[in-house]
């Protein structure tokens, strides 16, 4: 009896060891992913925010319909872009959602039809365009006007990297950064958007220094006029979280402009004055 409750103990002291072995293994690993974990997501950030500035090059993509895309024929006014993939189930929607409502209120402050909008899939095994199509009428943006984007392998490898968007397969899909990317109008990134949500400047104060600050191709200096006093009356309102031209400013400036032709104009009568009184 006493011999059988020693084996008992040893092999009670055996499994305990083995435990405390166990779960200093786990740890160790969990450890070991976290600074992984954080070293990719450095990695991601530093890799996107080196691609600013690039040219990006005139990739061939399908749109929802199946038909061919060149980003180059997208050429001529900013684009908004957003990168996803259709098997997510909740940041990408979240973040495609969000995104629309931004969208929005760029479009009532900047004009409807001032930039695009586009999303692509990168999964390219199985973001088809039907599959994109899909995800929009989840997420509502079906009649947004927004390019659904698809493409294959190797053209969303070349892509990505040009753009600075990292990815990597994990047990929920993909793991990625979550960022929108504005390119100008000749396919140069502008800036680098991140996060599910965001304050709606990030997002649109570049896009109002792109169609509003910058010179447009063949625009009449009257109509440069314009998008200047637009661009400096334009301004975020921070308790409805929304754009609005702010017509204080404009009066200002007229008022301000009022003021100085009449100065000049009793300046020079003054002047005509003194000068008739001197010949006399």
């Amino acid at each position: 009896m006493r011999q059988l409750s020693v084996y008992f103990m040893l092999i009670i002291s055996l499994l305990f060891s083995v435990s405390l072995k166990a779960e200093s293994s786990l740890k160790l690993e969990a450890k070991s992913n976290g600074a992984i974990q954080k070293f990719q997501n450095k990695s991601a950030l530093e890799a996107s925010q080196a691609a600013i500035g690039n040219q990006l090059s005139n990739f061939q993509f399908t749109d929802s319909s199946g038909r061919g895309l060149k980003l180059h024929e997208l050429k001529g006014k900013p684009l908004v872009l957003s990168l996803i993939f259709t098997s997510c189930y909740q940041t990408c929607p979240m973040t495609t959602r969000y995104l629309s409502s931004v969208v929005e209120k760029a479009r009532e402050a900047l004009g409807h039809d001032k930039f695009s909008v586009a999303v692509l899939g990168f999964d390219s095994q199985f973001d088809s365009p039907q599959a994109m199509k899909h995800f929009a009428k989840k997420q509502g943006i079906e009649n947004a006007n927004w390019y659904l984007l698809s493409a294959d392998p190797k053209t969303i490898k070349a892509f990505t990297k040009e753009l600075g968007f990292l990815f990597f397969t994990s047990p929920n899909g993909f793991d990625h950064m979550v960022q929108a990317t504005i390119i100008d109008a000749e396919s140069v990134i502008y800036r680098q958007v991140y996060g599910e949500v965001f304050d709606t400047p990030l997002l649109i104060e570049p896009l109002k220094e792109l169609i509003l600050g910058r010179p447009q191709p063949n625009q009449t200096i009257l109509a440069d006029l314009i998008n200047k006093v637009r661009f400096f009356c334009t301004n975020y309102d921070p308790a409805s979280d929304s754009y609005h031209f702010d017509y204080s400013l404009f009066i200002g400036m007229l008022i301000g402009a009022l003021i100085i032709i009449i100065i000049v104009v009793f300046l020079v009568q003054e002047y005509r004055y003194l000068k008739r009184v001197n010949q006399t």
